[in-house]
């Protein structure tokens, strides 16, 4: 029996992810990426510490609007600060942080579940 999700044609999967970047949908993108379920987008961010609403500013406002955003913090999940966890909330971001891996096995299961969720990857080594 065949158990791989149906993912509907158009959405970026996520196929891979280390040595500096990420495999999605078979296109190779060197260093960290926002992923929203229709586009790949470069995304400065090398550290957490650079990750601030500023950084996740190209989320806010979407219509659809982004059920959760997955925010892979690297080779270790990291904790968010209360207040930009604050911060995002107004703006409509329900946030959840984890090590990379992780948040990229994530956002794979909740897109096949075809749940409206987006992620901000920083790339691992």
């Amino acid at each position: 029996m065949d158990v791989t999700p149906l993912i509907p044609a158009g959405r970026k999967l996520i196929d891979a992810y280390g040595d500096g970047g990420f495999r999605v949908s078979g296109e190779r993108f060197a260093g960290s990426i926002l992923l929203f379920p229709d586009r790949v987008l470069p995304w400065a961010a090398r550290v957490f510490a650079d990750v601030d609403r500023d950084a996740l500013a190209p989320f806010v406002g979407l219509t659809p609007a982004v059920e959760i955003l997955l925010i892979g913090c690297g080779a270790r999940m990291e904790l968010v600060p209360p207040s930009l966890r604050r911060e995002l909330r107004e703006v409509g971001l329900v946030i959840d942080a984890m090590d990379t891996g992780a948040a990229c096995r994530t956002y794979n299961v909740l897109l096949a579940e075809e749940r409206r969720v987006a992620a901000a990857l920083i790339a691992v080594t």
